[in-house]
């Protein structure tokens, strides 16, 4: 009788060693330091803004009623977020040009409203493109002569 008694009492005290441990760590903390470095990528080239074909007629409406079309061009090995889409007035003639069948219709009849995707900008991905059909972003002046009917117009913009 006096051997299971021994043995009950080593097997009971196995189990208490083994759960001091969890309880033990449970209640440690921990603290450190040390330092780290990170570099980032340089961005070579800026995004290159190309036409594009919109599905948006221009009609004389006195409001922006037409599409702008362009290809958003990234050559950097990193994604660029482009927050808007402004008109250059530095180029062409206040930022716009006409096609050369329709030189009497005067640029000074359209309106650009500057674009920006309701606040959020676009992502143009690494070393890709993004399309976009700019809807809206046009108006010609309800004033506007007969001689802008099928005109195409050169919108410069800026990003």
């Amino acid at each position: 009788m006096r051997r299971s008694r021994i043995l009950i009492a080593a097997v009971s005290a196995g189990v208490a060693f083994a759960l001091l441990p969890t309880m033990a760590t449970a209640y440690l903390g921990a603290s450190g330091s040390g330092s780290g470095t990170a570099t980032t990528t340089t961005v070579t080239t800026s995004v290159s803004i190309a036409p594009g074909t919109t599905t948006h007629p221009l009609f004389p409406t006195g409001s922006a009623s037409g599409g702008v079309a362009v290809v958003l061009t990234n050559t950097n090995v990193a994604a660029i977020r482009v927050p808007q889409l402004a008109l250059d007035t530095t180029r062409g003639s206040g930022g716009y040009a006409v096609d050369a069948g329709h030189a009497a219709c005067p640029v000074s009849s359209l309106s650009y409203a500057t674009q920006t995707n309701g606040g959020a900008g676009w992502i143009v991905p690494a070393a890709g493109s993004l399309t976009l059909d700019l809807a809206n972003a046009i108006g010609l002046s309800t004033t506007a002569p007969n001689a802008c009917q099928g005109a195409s117009f050169t919108v410069y913009l800026t990003a």
